[in-house]
């Protein structure tokens, strides 16, 4: 789910550890995205989440803007599986022409290097993907909850998030 602002994670969240909170205070926006207990009052169809749901707060001020006007969206990043993201809407459209009934030019993005996608549904952060903010940045933040990012083991990753 992208949402415009670090309190919509209350909204569709539940039991955020305060370690989680100080990373999205202090990396929100950008490329983090959060896995949490999903609010068990929200109806959405998201496929099999074993009761979790995975946030991020883009930082691009389109997609705020965007995100500010409907809420939360549910979406998927913008590549085929097992291919690099599209960095424009030319490449965007080029990769999933029909598949898409709209695409928002909002410019080239930043890159096309993924969030970092961590697990906080536990007592300490389990890194899922490795992404844009390496380990040591998040560590940096998390020092002062006493608890440091679990790598998980390879082939742990998540489905395709961008």
């Amino acid at each position: 789910m992208l949402v415009s602002t670090a309190a919509t994670l209350d909204a569709l969240t539940t039991r955020v550890p305060d370690y989680a909170q100080a990373l999205v205070e202090e990396l929100w926006p950008g490329p983090l995205t959060v896995v949490c207990h999903e609010q068990a009052s929200l109806r959405w169809d998201l496929g099999d989440t074993r009761g979790t749901v995975a946030v991020r707060m883009p930082d691009h001020d389109l997609a705020r803007e965007i995100l500010d006007r409907t809420g939360p969206l549910a979406v998927s990043s913008a590549n085929l599986t097992g291919r690099p993201a599209a960095t424009d809407a030319a490449e965007a459209v080029a990769m999933l022409g029909a598949e898409v009934a709209v695409v928002v030019d909002g410019g080239r993005t930043r890159g096309a290097t993924p969030s970092t996608i961590l697990d906080v549904t536990g007592e300490r952060p389990r890194l899922l993907r490795l992404g844009a903010i390496p380990v040591e940045r998040l560590d940096d933040v998390l020092g002062a909850h006493g608890v440091s990012v679990e790598t998980a083991p390879v082939g742990a990753e998540t489905a395709d998030e961008g």
